[in-house]
């Protein structure tokens, strides 16, 4: 592997003007093919497979005229003195309904009084505006007259809000990028004390991520990529980009102030960082594909779309900075040795040597501590986001709590039951029977009428619970209408959709998931590590290392956004359930940015180790040659999650912070503490492997032993402790 990475190193480095110019081509054509694509569907929350699901199909299939997947939204008004019913606010709201209706997209508005969408104390009521087409496709016209209206109608004497899915989201920009950029752009001049060498990593990740973005713009239509998928791919690009670039560069300046020649540094850095970038980007890619095994659309789009931007951050580390630095000459120079005082050394140095002295003491400590942080995660509570989730200043959510004040909480979730007779069966007859049994229980606030389908054998009711749809009292209501009780017959199928509905059977679904998600993606990924490592033990120390790092992270999430902690500090305002697919997705992105660091690092300590070091001393090695890079990578992609809380979407939010803490936990409490600790203790038996097992495994050369014994060795001769050192400076 070293060898052929190094050889297309060289190749990129001699060619340097044609690498460069097949990229710019390649974001150019992109860009033209972005221009011409039509906009990205909104987030697809379909989960086949689920009741829920199945319910909202049969919904389709026998009630066409209801038009179920159309854009919906729900116009609330509240008379702050009077009531609704005054023949001011009446007036107003006669005319804001026949505005609505106006619109030719608008296949159905209903009228308040006419459908008693009044509350008993005549204060708020609420019309129903149904669109003919879905939410993806509904025009921005559209949502403008719905917003206009809506504002023309409010006055002192009424108030007027409106949720729902056809109300346009406002995007947030690019403020979240910007930030993270701005640290990493510090970091990295901090790191290489050159203008030149930090821009390189910059201007390759925004490259990768630009052309990663057009490219899911351009397929966005046919392969039905939801808004958030564009974010989420952009915020793993921009810090994988970035961390792979700078692994690279360093090791670049690193070969030069030992004496190599520019085409030769270029070549052993692609040789031997860009082989730990290879397989530290397969990795991440492993756990980012594998979210397809859940079978949820939306975890599907997410994991697809952000491992071909980890695709393209590789091949730009082992073939643009090749060529970028060939570009660049001399004006990017050697690495300067570190001043350090007389007898000192550097901080990674005798961070190593006090963990491997008390490596027992450290990983108690160590592991006390994400244990504490991770005790919130047994409280984890998922849902999907709603307008319930939304901050208190956006209409949706003003509209969902003038709705809860006035009506009830439970009428911002209704339930739809599905009740579906076969054979000779009375389906309006079934439907009575069923809404009688659940109108009698004291956690169902109201049921509506039943509606039958045009073939009579379908029929439909809503039915609102007493509690908030979010609360786990829906959830057991939920449940409970699944129940054997209300289908007395063989022939009556009884059907539950819904928010409420869905979110019961997510949970589900990734519940059932896990295990064969992990067990996939452990599994390749620990196959993957003992050809890297040769070794059983290390990888099964990066296994349990991570699971360590994502249940605080996930400890964290829970005390931030669930539980409300700190959260006026970082921006969470409305803390609630987290987001269903977070806790697996979650899983996905941090098994593989753990496995970045664990290549990184234990590499460099690996290398050591073979070229003669004891097993204490290759883990001093390791830090002398390899921390600083690693702890200015990990500042980096901490940074640019985090720089994702200031997004508007919740769902962004939460990923961006879950990912920022538990890489922040993973870098520096796991693989910079835990790791050389366990490695002390384990000593010889880190670095073996059964003898049989060894013949099998094939040597994938990731250190880069076979370059040192090539034609070009002499002309640049590198100890053994050099051989790999991911490092901004020699010899440290």
């Amino acid at each position: 592997m070293a060898a052929f990475l190094s050889r297309l190193g060289r190749f990129s480095f001699r060619r340097r003007r044609l690498v460069a110019l097949l990229w710019v081509v390649l974001l150019v054509g992109t860009g033209v093919l972005a221009g011409r694509a039509p906009a990205a569907p909104p987030n697809d929350f379909s989960m086949p497979g689920t009741e829920a699901q199945q319910a909202y199909d049969l919904l389709e299939q026998s009630f066409p005229e209801l038009n179920a997947d159309g854009a919906t939204a729900r116009v609330v008004f509240r008379a702050e003195d009077g009531r609704v019913t005054d023949a001011g606010p009446r007036r107003a709201i006669g005319e804001t309904v026949r505005a609505l209706g106006d619109d030719p997209r608008v296949a159905r508005v209903t009228d308040p009084f006419a459908t008693r969408s009044v509350s008993e104390d005549g204060s708020t009521a609420y019309a129903q505006v149904s669109y003919g087409v879905p939410a993806s496709e509904l025009a921005e016209e559209s949502r403008t007259a719905l917003r206009r209206t809506v504002e023309q109608a409010a006055s002192p004497e009424l108030s007027v809000e409106v949720g729902g899915n056809a109300v346009d989201a406002r995007a947030a920009g690019h403020s979240s990028e910007a930030v993270g950029l701005a640290v990493a752009a510090v970091v990295l001049v901090l790191t290489f004390g050159s203008l030149l060498a930090a821009g390189l990593p910059l201007l390759t990740a925004v490259l990768g991520v630009g052309i990663g973005a057009l490219a899911i713009r351009v397929l966005a239509e046919p392969l039905g990529l939801g808004s958030t998928t564009t974010s989420l791919a952009v915020m793993i690009g921009l810090a994988v980009g970035i961390d792979y670039a700078l692994f690279v560069v360093s090791r670049y300046r690193a070969e030069l102030a030992r004496g190599r020649g520019r085409e030769d540094a270029a070549a052993h850095a692609v040789g031997t960082a860009g082989s730990a970038v290879v397989f530290a980007g397969l990795t991440v890619v492993i756990a980012l594909a594998g979210l397809a095994v859940v079978g949820i659309p939306l975890l599907t789009q997410m994991g697809l779309a952000a491992a071909g931007t980890v695709v393209i951050a590789v091949l730009i580390a082992v073939t643009l900075i090749p060529a970028l630095l060939g570009l660049c000459g001399r004006r990017i120079g050697p690495a300067r040795p570190r001043r350090k005082g007389p007898g000192r050394q550097a901080v990674g140095v005798r961070w190593a040597q006090f963990v491997v002295r008390r490596p027992v003491a450290v990983l108690l400590a160590g592991a006390a501590l994400l244990g504490v942080v991770a005790l919130p995660a047994a409280s984890l509570e998922t849902g999907l986001p709603g307008d319930d989730s939304k901050p208190a200043s956006t209409t949706q959510r003003r509209a969902y709590d003038m709705i809860a004040e006035g009506f009830g909480p439970g009428y911002n979730g209704p339930l739809t039951v599905v009740v579906q007779t076969g054979g000779d069966g009375d389906a309006e007859q079934a439907a009575r029977r069923v809404a009688r049994q659940i109108d009698g229980r004291e956690d169902v606030a109201a049921v509506g009428q039943p509606r039958l389908s045009a073939s009579g054998d379908t029929a439909v009711l809503s039915v609102v619970p007493a509690a908030s749809p979010s609360s786990t009292e829906t959830a057991d209501l939920v449940h409970a209408l699944r129940g054997p009780a209300l289908a007395e017959d063989g022939d009556t199928r009884v059907l539950v959709t819904g928010t409420t509905a869905m979110n019961a059977d997510v949970s589900q679904k990734l519940s059932d998931a896990l295990i064969p998600y992990l067990g996939l993606v452990v599994g390749l990924a620990f196959v993957l590590l003992i050809a890297v490592f040769r070794s059983l033990l290390v990888p099964l120390k990066a296994a349990l290392g991570f699971l360590l790092s994502v249940l605080a992270g996930l400890g964290a999430v829970v005390a931030v956004f669930q539980w409300g902690r700190l959260g006026s500090v970082l921006g969470v305002t409305e803390p609630g359930p987290i987001v269903s697919i977070m806790p697996i997705f979650m899983v996905g992105v941090v098994f593989g940015l753990a496995m970045d660091y664990e290549v990184f690092l234990v590499t460099r300590m690996r290398e050591a180790y073979v070229h003669g070091q004891s097993p204490k001393d290759s883990v001093v090695s390791g830090f002398e040659h390899s921390a600083r890079v690693v702890t200015a990578a990990a500042v980096i992609m901490i940074s640019v999650f985090a720089a994702f809380l200031g997004s508007e979407e919740q769902i962004l939010k939460t990923v961006g912070f879950g990912l920022a803490a538990a890489v922040l936990f993973d870098a520096f409490v796991v693989r910079m503490t835990l790791v050389p600790a366990v490695l002390a203790l384990l000593g010889r038996r880190a670095w073996s492997m059964p003898g049989r097992l060894d013949r099998l495994v094939p040597d994938l050369d990731v250190e880069g032993a076979r370059l040192e014994s090539g034609p070009r060795a002499a002309t640049a001769e590198v100890s053994g402790a050099d051989a790999v050192g991911l490092t901004a400076g020699p010899g440290r």
